[in-house]
């Protein structure tokens, strides 16, 4: 006699703009479905052996391992590392996915630099997040911090604003 075989899960996975995504830890069964996505650039914000299948192409894979703990705020220089890795692809076309464990937090921070470093404002980043994914939680009180630093840096990069960079 025959197990029925549970049906495979579907990737927990949101679309935030036409190129973005933002998603939780994927397994080696959802590859296929990140591909169909058309996802090119994958950024990793944890500290986990990545999958094999998001190592080979058509995927770049960008490893960001960062702590989602309030005594450890994501460094901004990791924020720079993946907006400098994702702005070439977008500005192509190319679709660009950002994951942490839950898709709460690293990767909701990373994403709104993401979408700082194209032109949003950090409060519009924030908006365009929470709108595209349920459990994007950027209002958390060491989360919302470190994205309004990268957005006072990236100004201040880009010659538009005033203030400190922060660390």
């Amino acid at each position: 006699m025959e197990t029925p075989r549970e049906a495979p899960r579907a990737y927990d996975v949101s679309r935030i703009t036409e190129q973005l995504f933002v998603g939780s830890l994927p397994s080696e069964d959802i590859v296929a479905e990140v591909r169909a996505l058309g996802v090119e650039l994958v950024i990793s914000m944890i500290n986990a052996r990545p999958l094999r299948g998001l190592t080979e192409p058509p995927f770049r894979l960008v490893r960001l391992p960062t702590l989602d703990f309030p005594l450890f705020p994501i460094p901004l220089r990791k924020l720079r590392t993946g907006v400098d890795a994702a702005l070439p692809v977008l500005a192509r076309g190319g679709r660009v996915l950002v994951y942490c464990r839950q898709g709460r937090h690293r990767s909701v921070v990373m994403a709104c630099s993401i979408l700082i470093a194209t032109g949003m404002t950090a409060d519009d980043a924030m908006a365009t997040v929470m709108a595209g994914r349920a459990v994007a939680d950027p209002h958390e009180f060491y989360i919302e911090p470190r994205i309004r630093a990268f957005e006072r840096y990236w100004r201040n990069r880009q010659g538009t604003g005033a203030g400190e960079v922060a660390r």
